[in-house]
């Protein structure tokens, strides 16, 4: 009986002392930094693991660090009513479901972001360094102005129906101005859409480290309109001005009848891989392998992709606009006034699916 106490104590001290790379685990306003209640479950060793198989037992130690009413408030029902709550508002405007960042202690947050980390790509300044760039703009807001409606500790995780090898079930992080929601069904990722990112402020810096993260975005689609002939230019660009995402939070499934703009199938070699290179700076915020093959797929159907613009061409002024329209991909960036820094602007982003959005879950 000794044996098995010391063991249990000595598993309970290694799992208190993880350490992590993080550098947002330490921000105030993203953990209570109070000790949850007691945990519903063991953990195990999810090192082995790669994956898929690895999501699921970082999933599954996360709901074992839970208490029982914490894990009520995470592990939800896969509904399209539950699959469709986010927003482009901080949580405390437009109310989240399941378990925000602040409810949580250091250890249980540490292994949210582990499953967010997972979920999530590996490439510079796209992935899960986005999504950390992303925390930490809000930790800016919260601290120059925005007050407590702001921080990281306002994201929320949820899972619709439960992480296993069958079945169907979602992973969804949102929260002000990032949301990621992933759909597997028997261990294969299904949807990654729809994804949604934005940032205010545009850029910073913090103990001399610079944050920009939606400028390789930014950047990818000023490539594309100087890469393009005078001819081109005037088949991309409308007068339409549009102050805001079509399909944005609550705009679901409510996808143009008809393409417009510039069509893909027009472009030389050259300009087709700068398309290709804006699409990669969406698709590469998800994990790595499913990435490729959906970038795969985008590409497969460039030709039949439509491009569209408003505004101007430095899309750095309010009502800028770009569009990437295919058979499957959609893709809006747009350019708005600021909230907190009134006198600069902020980008909304969002990443759909035509076809198979949420997974083609509709009702």
């Amino acid at each position: 009986m000794k044996r098995v106490i010391i063991f249990l104590s000595l598993s309970i001290f290694l799992f208190s002392c993880i350490k992590t790379d993080d550098p947002t685990v330490t921000s105030t306003s993203s953990s209570s930094g109070t000790s949850a209640s007691t945990p519903t479950g063991q953990t195990v060793d999810c090192g082995t693991k790669t994956g898929f198989d690895k999501l699921v037992c970082l999933c599954d130690n996360f709901k074992a660090s839970l208490s029982a009413s914490q894990l009520a408030s995470a592990q939800l029902s896969y509904t399209y009513a539950n699959v469709k709550t986010w927003s482009n508002l901080p949580a405390s405007m437009s109310p989240r479901i399941g378990i925000p960042f602040s409810a949580l202690n250091a250890s249980q947050l540490a292994a949210a972001k582990e499953i967010v980390k997972q979920m999530s790509g590996t490439s510079t300044d796209e992935g899960y360094s986005e999504v950390q760039q992303l925390w930490l703009a809000d930790d800016y807001l919260s601290a120059n102005g925005g007050g407590s409606a702001y921080g990281a500790g306002n994201y929320y995780l949820a899972f619709f129906g439960t992480p296993a090898s069958k079945g169907q079930f979602e992973i969804m992080m949102t929260g002000h101005h990032k949301t990621v929601a992933n759909t597997y069904k028997d261990g294969v990722l299904v949807a990654a859409t729809p994804h949604f990112a934005a940032t205010e402020p545009l850029s910073w810096s913090t103990s001399g480290v610079f944050y920009g993260p939606l400028n390789q975005e930014q950047n990818a689609f000023i490539e594309i309109i100087k890469g393009l002939t005078a001819d081109q230019y005037t088949q991309l660009h409308t007068n339409t001005t549009y102050s805001d995402l079509l399909l944005g939070p609550n705009n679901n499934w409510q996808f143009p009848a008809t393409q417009t703009g510039l069509k893909c199938n027009t472009l030389n070699a050259n300009q087709k891989e700068l398309v290709v290179n804006a699409l990669r700076t969406y698709v590469n915020d998800i994990d790595d392998e499913n990435a490729a093959k959906i970038l795969s797929q985008y590409t497969s159907q460039l030709d039949n992709t439509v491009l569209l613009h408003s505004g101007t061409n430095g899309m750095n002024t309010r009502n800028d606009y770009f569009r990437i329209d295919g058979p499957n991909v959609w893709i809006e960036f747009s350019v708005q006034n600021g909230i907190i820094f009134k006198n600069n602007v902020h980008f909304h982003s969002v990443w759909r699916d035509r076809v198979n959005d949420y997974a083609t879950t509709k009702n």
